[in-house]
């Protein structure tokens, strides 16, 4: 069933990003404070007299810190992206720390006398080392930051591990490789960090969720947007694919405004190679988060996507009239498309057919933007002329197209009817897989369409119900499943039709076929199917040799008595069949009944 109750607004936890000004004037407080505290230690220790204690080693640290923070504030200052202050955030808070600590032990210091200075000089001197090994510790971390974005043109990717990260290496490694992406100046760096992301990301999901926490989406999504080369953008874009992989990481691909990110790099695209990656990359985030599968569709991703797969397809103008289609589709990109290989171009349509899948699942949306295009007659042509997976991606896109038209008749009445140009060549296609493919992957999701159109079929469409009634013995039960799920949609009370389509069943030789099923079938969910079948078929013609012949009457009788207890709303319907078979069936009133009707 179509789901159309997505909320209009983005989740509560997708904030508007704070801008790049409000963005530097934060970190530049943060410096200023870091600054005053080194500051105001050095003064504080250069006021303790020898005597007391020996601070001067403070006071250098102190002074050396001061001053990396300001070659920092100058180094933020001056780079005109937003930086990347994940790791300088972490390294304040522990200097902080630190700073805080060395000011209250020089404050004792300078006011500690009598008696006890000797014994308190003992104590403090340690007090001291401590402290001095942790101002060590975070000249190291600022000097390692400033090595990370900073580098020297040959130095490549920093790698080395600053103290703060040594109880977790992997956090120095994603700082070092985000920060890479986001600042470096040389191309191939920010293509190895984006490349060593993916490969952190791809080991385990902690790695994952640590490179999303620390803030890596942005980065990744801005190499993406730069377009510098088709090398990068798919580096960026394969990662980003590698990171999102539930609801929660992709809220923050949201947050950093990856869905209009990603429609404007699959506008502007002319490399083949990207394009697929982008593709993939909304499939794997539609896929998995439903108001994601909507925004996408808003933002028009399907226009581009219906182009790319419909390239180098000729259409000619009797399928693919009544859609007022050279309006709503342009199929020339506006830039001209890098030179490509036959396996390149094919994995685009695999990707773009996979996209379609999976934006028009549940989504009525989506599905009537796809059904706009001439997505459907490109589809039909794909099914007849493809094979394996792009032919399979195709037959479930228009499964679930399908599905969604079943529960709106607005779909099905504009687009989907038989009657029309585009509709009716899809309909051969699905004919021909039924009559003529084996492969379970086809013949099974092209039964399942015919069975959510079975509303849309006039009386007179006589070629549907043959092919569907001979698969009722397939050797693969999951056909034969679906072959009873599909017709029992044709003899549904529902189905306008349903009594022309049951007399059509048991022209085709229904009767045998189904008691066979019902023989053959061990699953009791779908022998309800079956029974469904059986019991529409004698409501709509009860006066049916075939029915009488074939026993049908004794069959759902048995049937009442064995699966009433687990479905009980199947009472009413055995009930009824029994009845109208009792009634034109001579010398039924032998047989007694299952239950009181």
């Amino acid at each position: 069933m179509a789901n159309t109750d997505f909320p209009p607004q983005p989740p509560s936890s997708i904030l508007p990003p704070t801008t790049m000004v409000q963005h530097h004037k934060t970190i530049q407080q943060s410096l200023a404070l870091q600054i005053l505290l080194a500051d105001r230690l050095v003064k504080s220790a250069k006021e303790v007299q020898p005597s007391k204690l020996d601070c001067s080693d403070l006071a250098k640290l102190a002074t050396q810190l001061a001053h990396l923070l300001r070659s920092t504030a100058r180094l933020v200052s001056s780079t005109t992206a937003t930086f990347y202050d994940r790791p300088l955030r972490s390294i304040f808070s522990n200097l902080s720390l630190n700073l805080e600590r060395a000011q209250t032990l020089v404050r004792k210091c300078k006011h500690r006398s009598g008696i006890l200075r000797q014994v308190f000089a003992i104590t403090t001197t340690a007090d001291v080392r401590k402290v001095s090994n942790l101002l060590e510790s975070s000249i190291a971390d600022i000097k390692w930051l400033l090595s990370v974005f900073a580098p020297d043109d040959n130095a490549g990717v920093n790698l080395s591990l600053p103290p703060i990260a040594s109880n977790d290496p992997v956090l120095a490694w994603v700082w070092s490789n985000i920060a890479t992406v986001q600042h470096s100046t040389q191309l191939k760096d920010r293509i190895d960090a984006a490349n060593s992301l993916a490969s952190l990301a791809g080991d385990n999901d902690r790695n994952k969720k640590m490179i999303v926490e620390e803030d890596g989406i942005p980065p990744l999504l801005k190499l993406l947007k730069d377009g510098s080369s088709p090398e990068s953008q798919i580096a960026a874009a394969t990662t980003l694919c590698t990171l999102a992989t539930d609801r929660e990481k992709i809220s923050a691909f949201v947050r950093s405004q990856a869905i209009s990110t990603i429609v404007q790099v699959l506008n502007d695209s002319t490399t083949i190679v990207v394009r697929t990656n982008v593709i993939n990359l909304v499939s794997r985030m539609a896929g998995i988060d439903s108001w994601v599968q909507e925004e996408f569709g808003r933002e028009n991703v399907i226009r581009p996507i219906v182009t790319f797969l419909a390239n180098d397809i000729v259409l000619d103008d009797s399928t693919s009239g009544g859609f007022h289609l050279s309006s709503s589709l342009s199929f020339h990109n506006r830039k001209e498309t890098e030179p490509a290989s036959p396996e390149e171009k094919l994995n685009l349509k695999i990707s773009c057919a996979r996209a379609l899948w999976v934006l028009s699942k549940g989504s009525l949306s989506n599905s009537k933007k796809i059904t706009e295009t001439k997505a459907l007659i490109c589809l039909a042509k794909l099914i007849q002329h493809e094979s394996q997976e792009l032919q399979i991606n195709c037959l479930m896109t228009v499964t679930e197209l399908a599905a969604v038209a079943e529960s709106n008749a607005e779909l099905r009445r504009q687009v989907l009817k038989p009657n029309l140009p585009a509709a009716r060549t899809l309909l051969d296609q699905l004919l021909r897989v039924v009559n003529h493919e084996t492969n379970p992957k086809l013949v099974v999701p092209a039964i399942t369409t015919i069975g959510s159109l079975a509303r849309t079929f006039p009386a007179k469409e006589t070629r549907i119900l043959g092919p569907l009634v001979s698969k009722l013995d397939h050797e693969v039960s999951d056909v034969t499943n679906e072959a009873v799920m599909a017709l029992t949609k044709f003899v549904c009370p529902d189905n306008f039709n349903c009594v022309e389509h049951s007399t059509a069943i048991l022209e085709f030789n229904g009767v045998p076929r189904v008691m066979g099923f019902l023989k053959s079938s061990d699953n009791i969910k779908i022998q309800v199917h079956g029974l469904k079948l059986l019991c529409y078929l004698a409501l709509h013609v009860p006066n049916s040799k075939a029915l009488e012949e074939g026993g049908v009457l004794s069959v759902i009788e048995g049937g009442a008595r064995s699966i009433v207890a687990q479905y009980p709303e199947m009472k009413e319907l055995l009930a009824k069949a029994v009845h109208h078979l009792k009634f034109y069936q001579a010398g039924s009133h032998a047989h007694k009944p299952a239950f009181g009707v």
